[in-house]
């Protein structure tokens, strides 16, 4: 760990952002240029002290996942995730479909439609790796998910739970859809044992899912219409679009109010949804969920129950 190059890599990254591009308004007695230590550490989910030790070249080892939150709250590029990871002692993440942190391009637009919009990235294997505050607000939040468990498709044909936030009526085809957007994943990347290991697991653990991935039906997600069922506000009913980059490695879902009722519901939300999901456990408009939020030391805080 390079403690000295890390250190003044993160304060000269802090200064060189803009408050505007992550969402933060400018008062006329701002004199800080850039970001401050503390909106940094509201951005990454972490504490302040944390955020100091690290600028004075003072703290443990930061984890892989406190580095990715660090990576996306100051807005770097690939590049330049690449060399805070080497910085800090750790490989970087592969740069493959199913890499664990966001693309920093789809990260500055999820602050972007954090006031209008419920927005979050995902992997080409339906890995939710950011997600902006309404989102959070709307469906409740991430978790620190491991293993299989990561993938919405693996929790929605194994755990029940993870079907609440939609009625009954559209869970049907809900299912078909995930599946048939795996399908197309699998055959665009045919032979990756990391797809099919993923559909192996799926057939064994769900016979749901073993009768729908036996009809091959084959559809890439690109726009839809769905209800979310709220505990606090009732139902939305959304519109969602899907913005696919280049290589289809990941892509940003927008979900967006389909009528004034659901936009009423959701500015609402807004309003009263903190009272559920704490505002220092959600991402977009201030705060990160799917970010590793550490303690005073640096370690990992522990996470609340499952609500997806």
């Amino acid at each position: 760990m390079q403690r000295e190059q890390l250190a003044d890599f993160l304060r000269r990254r802090r200064e060189a952002i803009h408050p505007a591009e992550v969402g933060i308004a400018v008062g006329t007695r701002r004199r800080t240029a850039g970001l401050r230590r503390e909106e940094v550490a509201m951005l990454a989910g972490m504490s302040v002290d944390y955020v100091v030790r690290l600028e004075q070249g003072r703290s443990s080892q930061p984890s892989a996942q406190l580095l990715g939150a660090l990576a996306r709250a100051l807005r770097l590029t690939d590049d330049e995730r690449t060399h805070l990871f080497y910085l800090a002692g750790h490989l970087p993440p592969p740069a493959d479909g199913v890499a664990s942190l966001a693309r920093s391009g789809l990260v500055r637009m999820l602050y972007l439609l954090s006031e209008h919009a419920a927005a979050m990235v995902l992997s080409d294997l339906g890995e939710i790796l950011a997600q902006n505050r309404t989102s959070a607000l709307l469906t409740g939040g991430l978790r620190d998910y491991t293993d299989d468990r990561r993938y919405m498709i693996y929790r929605w044909f194994t755990d029940p739970a993870a079907r609440a936030i939609h009625p009954v009526a559209e869970q049907e085809r809900h299912a078909r859809h995930m599946v048939a957007d795996l399908r197309a994943t699998a055959g665009r990347r045919a032979g990756d044992p990391i797809v099919t290991g993923l559909v192996e697991r799926l057939e064994a653990a769900s016979e749901d899912f073993r009768r729908l991935w036996a009809e091959h039906e084959v559809a890439v997600r690109r726009d839809d219409q769905k209800t979310l069922v709220h505990p606090q506000v009732g139902p939305l009913l959304m519109d969602c679009e899907t913005l696919v980059t280049p290589d289809q490695g990941q892509m940003l879902l927008v979900l967006t109010p389909a009528d004034v009722e659901s936009r009423d519901r959701l500015e609402l939300l807004r309003v009263v949804g903190t009272e559920e999901f704490p505002a220092d456990s959600i991402t977009g408009g201030g705060h990160h969920r799917d970010f590793e939020r550490p303690a005073r030391d640096g370690g990992p805080a522990g996470r609340g129950p499952d609500r997806r």
